[in-house]
């Protein structure tokens, strides 16, 4: 029975990397289409978005079965409920970059090189990507610094964000080649962003959850504070 539960969490996790790793190429496909205006990667954004559905559907289902058919324990059962989790954050942040790679499909150009500067598109791009990456280094290597890592550099995100309706309402006052309309979209792209790197949040918080049995709240732990090591 041990052996079979084994069998049922490894295949687990596989389906989870190769979810993950699609969820990484997705948002790299779309900071492309934000810095070249290229649409061509946008068909491949909108397939791939059925896949991630599909992962997720799989993943719901096989952690149940696995919890309802399997009854792991301890850290197996910790691994399945936290990757229940952690489906759903990904998912979400697949969204995201789906939604991205609609907004640029609407705008009539490329978004201009002085607003990608004011708006700081690319550092939240950046900043979100690398998030995203951690934590599946995370993962993978079951490495707590790079977990922690991950709430002080949230904090960026959420800099940028409190700057967001700022910077637009000053672009758009400064009567950019682009409508209002379009800057208005590029602002919800950054709301994007942002949100993306509070799901990787979540997914952290998970991650500690699945290491060390112990439950956090991100909104909590300061820099100051240590994840517990078991």
């Amino acid at each position: 029975m041990a052996a079979l539960i084994e069998s049922n969490v490894n295949h687990l996790k596989e389906t989870l990397v190769h979810m993950w790793q699609l969820i990484i190429a997705q948002m790299e496909k779309a900071r492309q289409t934000v810095i070249t205006g290229d649409k061509n990667l946008i068909p491949e954004i909108k397939f791939n978005e059925k896949r991630v559905d599909a992962f997720e559907l799989k993943l719901d289902m096989d952690c149940e079965n696995t919890l309802m058919l399997k009854n792991p324990v301890a850290v197996d059962l910790r691994f399945v409920v936290s990757a229940l989790k952690i489906n759903y954050n990904l998912e979400r942040i697949g969204d995201y970059a789906h939604g991205i790679a609609k907004i640029m499909d609407k705008l009539n150009t490329a978004i201009p090189e002085s607003v990608l500067e004011q708006t700081h598109l690319l550092e939240m791009f950046y900043t979100a990507q690398t998030m995203l990456q951690e934590a599946y280094d995370a993962f993978e290597t079951m490495d707590r610094n790079k977990v922690k890592s991950l709430f002080e550099t949230d904090k960026k995100l959420d800099r940028y964000d409190k700057e967001s309706n700022a910077i637009i309402a000053g672009i758009i006052d400064g009567k950019p080649s682009l409508s209002t309309e379009s800057v208005l979209d590029i602002l919800l792209i950054m709301k994007k962003l942002e949100r993306t790197g509070d799901h990787v949040l979540n997914i952290a918080e998970e991650l500690v959850f699945y290491f060390d049995a112990d439950t956090i709240k991100h909104s909590k732990l300061d820099k100051k504070d240590s994840l517990p090591i078991i």
